[in-house]
């Protein structure tokens, strides 16, 4: 008991928040001594407020945010105050961008403070209006006109430079995510992309080294990232996802919405030649209406009609980018959508690559305290987003060395005006660039 009591001081617990279009899931956990995540609770809520990744109702979202984070307290024994929250959507952009400083102090060796430096600058680029940057991402770096440098920290040299990867969004996106979090009683620690935290959670570096896309289908949106030598290369948002098949059966089999989702996951599959012809499914009809016989066939040739252009989607994203030719991994499907019958086959149909579902279980720790049936659950791809927003949050706070103090576990934060909003709030009120010296995140944890 002992060991545990000193290495949950060791360890920060932090909060992922997947504000999703089918759930909302919050998910407790640190980092075990084996440096696996370790679970410490889960809570799930239905998103009523949400479309396409997009948040179209504040109070319902709210509603949502409260009852996952509750439970997911409960389960935990941890009173949540600071959260890690997903953002995806279609106003999702990515673009490259070079930068470059030239440092002063020639005698000493290059430091993570120059790189912040080199980070910071990008932060003030000038975006399109109603837009602002969500994520500055460094890829090679040029040290004195010596390019393709992974990590330059430690070299000598005068001359900074670096390619970044830069992800921007509807500012107005943006505010209501912030809002809803905070009128839920909490802050956002920090905004991440989506398929930069699934990618956390179900690809290995061997997959981001030999170049890899990953795919995470939700519910109202499909989710693109593309890693190559280690480095994310592109990222998109595609605006379609598993609730875009369950119109298409309601439309195409002319039955009720949740019946229609339950013909999906039950009988659904995304390769309509993999099925027999006589196979028949009886669906209760209305009021004392006769019952309604749906093929399993027919039905899977309307998910694949539609997965087939989700697909497509993709693969013009994959062509685009310029790495079709250097995806040795090929591609790793996950998400809700995922779990879907045959469509690790489909996409290797129409995209010629590799295709496997990825799950968030290689990165779990085994976790006596949860329940057997939730542990399970964790491990299916739907709560790979959750899961990943759980990684980077824990490695934000190891990359800022916070201190971890009890109190994140037992004391309530102390409300005050200046800092109901959160520091991402505080960012959008004031619309200042937030600078490190400023806000320390030892302050969340007060």
């Amino acid at each position: 008991m002992d060991k545990t009591s000193t290495h949950e001081k060791s360890s920060p617990i932090v909060v992922g928040l997947d504000i999703g279009t089918t759930k909302i899931c919050a998910i407790v956990g640190r980092r075990s001594k084996n440096g696996k995540i370790e679970v410490l609770g889960i809570g799930k809520a239905e998103s009523a407020g949400v479309t396409r990744g997009i948040i179209s109702n504040i109070d319902k979202t709210v509603q949502g945010i409260t009852l996952s984070v509750d439970i997911a307290g409960t389960q935990s024994n941890v009173e949540i105050r600071v959260v890690n929250v997903g953002i995806a959507g279609q106003h999702i952009k990515s673009l490259q961008h070079r930068g470059l400083i030239t440092r002063r102090d020639l005698n000493n060796e290059i430091s993570r403070k120059d790189i912040d430096k080199l980070v910071e600058d990008m932060y003030n680029l000038v975006m399109p209006p109603g837009e602002e940057i969500i994520h500055v991402l460094p890829q090679e770096f040029t040290v004195d006109n010596e390019p393709g440098i992974k990590d330059p920290i430690g070299m000598a040299g005068v001359r900074l430079e670096a390619n970044f990867h830069i992800i921007s969004g509807q500012v107005t996106a943006i505010k209501n995510i912030v809002k809803c979090v905070n009128k839920a009683g909490l802050e956002s620690q920090e905004l991440i992309l989506e398929p930069l935290a699934s990618s956390e959670s179900v690809l290995s570096d061997e997959e981001k080294e030999a170049g890899v896309v990953l795919v995470d289908i939700g519910g109202g949106t499909t989710d693109v990232a593309i890693f190559h030598e280690g480095i994310i290369r592109h990222t998109a948002v595609i605006p379609f996802g598993g609730n875009s098949v369950t119109e298409d059966i309601r439309e195409g089999c002319s039955v009720m919405r949740n019946i229609a989702e339950q013909l999906k996951v039950r009988f659904g599959s995304a390769l309509a030649e993999e099925n027999k012809e006589n196979e028949i499914v009886c669906v209760p009809g209305l009021r004392g209406r006769e019952p309604k016989e749906i093929s399993v066939k027919n039905l899977a040739y309307v998910i694949q009609a539609r997965m087939e252009e989700i697909v497509e989607h993709v693969y013009y994203e994959i062509k685009s980018s310029g790495y079709e030719k250097k995806l040795i991994a090929g591609i790793v499907i996950t998400g809700g959508g995922a779990q879907l019958k045959h469509l690790p086959q489909l996409v290797e149909y129409v995209t010629g690559l590799d295709c496997r579902v990825g799950y968030p279980n290689e990165h779990l720790a085994k976790n006596e305290v949860l329940p057997k049936n939730t542990y399970e659950e964790l491990q299916s791809p739907t709560f790979a987003t959750g899961i990943g927003l759980l990684i980077k949050g824990i490695q934000k706070m190891e990359y800022n060395e916070v201190p971890v103090t009890a109190e994140v576990k037992t004391e309530k934060a102390k409300y005050t005006d200046d800092r109901k909003f959160g520091l991402l709030g505080k960012l959008l009120e004031t619309g200042k660039k937030f600078i490190k010296d400023d806000i320390k995140d030892e302050d969340f944890l007060k």
